[in-house]
């Protein structure tokens, strides 16, 4: 999208960090704000960068913003900026699309082998120092069902596909070797690994629920790295605890940091991470990079990369979820 800009305009930018920010970003007129002094920050600001995408505080600070044009967040959901009072504004949204495909495709595929193989049993019968052999499950020829057809879901089933396996890759809309999402419900049955790597919409929200889990085969996995809030958790925990399914690996949560009590931990097959699937050594610098790049742009005039579409909640193009 084109920003009528002067060459060479130099915006006032606010960026919200925690304890961690951006190392090459300070300037005369850049701003650094924590979720505290965000609303204090925010008038007179034109570009405002969320590096810390897991705070809500933008929604609470919006009405300080009387001069935002631009606002850029270092992930790929964008679903923590989708408040009606953003959305029906004319400020561009723009994500950081393309930084997270493969290593999420390599975490994702890392821990279908380590399931399949059950790594997770030998680490253990190693700290107890047990001999135990046991057999484990062949990768290639499995089938897995990939919800979402954006980057990251099509990284994902491409190294899937890699290691022998049969993938069903599921978006918004059909085409181009893409089921539509109305074809999930009859792809489930044969989904004996399942792999949610779709963006939070109010279309995908609480997707997979008791129904939804019932209709996979006994002993099928799940893996998610979109949102915690695809998952209604608790219909998950119960499908785990009956055995019906045979595990899960979850990278993220309906509440993140997961509660201690939360049953998840301890249930048999399931793997927890802390929301860092896309996480390699030097993904800041990456996220900085990209921002740099469209900053360029927003002082030029030209289009920026990464534009989201407002209206669904992810950025819109060939390839898209």
């Amino acid at each position: 999208m084109p920003v009528s800009r002067d060459q060479g305009h130099d915006p006032v930018i606010t960026i919200l960090h925690s304890a961690d920010r951006p190392k090459g970003l300070d300037g005369p007129r850049v701003r650094f704000a924590t979720d505290e002094t965000l609303a204090a920050n925010l008038p007179g600001t034109e570009v405002l960068l969320v590096w810390d995408f897991l705070s809500t505080a933008v929604r609470e600070a919006w009405p300080a913003a009387d001069a935002v044009r631009w606002v850029h967040t270092a992930s790929a959901g964008v679903d923590r900026l989708t408040f009606p009072a953003l959305l029906d504004s004319d400020v561009v949204l723009t994500n950081s699309r393309g930084v997270f495909d493969t290593p999420i495709a390599e975490y994702v595929t890392g821990l279908v082998i380590a399931m399949a193989k059950d790594l997770p049993g030998t680490l253990a019968a190693q700290s107890r120092r047990e001999w135990r052999h046991r057999e484990s499950e062949r990768v290639g020829g499995r089938t897995a069902v990939v919800v979402g057809s954006g980057p990251i879901g099509r990284a994902t089933a491409a190294m899937l596909a890699a290691v022998g396996m049969r993938v069903e890759l599921v978006g918004r809309r059909g085409g181009d070797g893409v089921h539509p999402s109305g074809a999930l419900p009859e792809l489930l049955p044969r989904a004996e690994w399942l792999v949610l790597a779709a963006p939070l919409t109010d279309a995908t929200r609480g997707m997979l629920d008791a129904a939804t889990l019932a209709a996979l085969p006994p002993g099928a996995r799940v893996i998610n790295v979109g949102r915690g809030a695809l998952v209604v958790q608790d219909d998950l925990a119960d499908a785990l605890a009956s055995g019906h399914l045979g595990g899960a690996a979850l990278d993220v949560f309906e509440r993140e940091p997961l509660p201690a009590d939360s049953p998840l931990w301890g249930l048999p097959g399931v793997i927890v991470s802390p929301h860092m699937s896309g996480d390699i050594l030097g993904w800041r610098d990456e996220l900085e990079a990209l921002f740099v790049d469209n900053l360029a742009h927003y002082r030029a005039g030209e289009p920026l990369r990464n534009v989201v579409d407002k209206t669904l909640g992810f950025v819109s193009s060939t390839g898209s979820a």
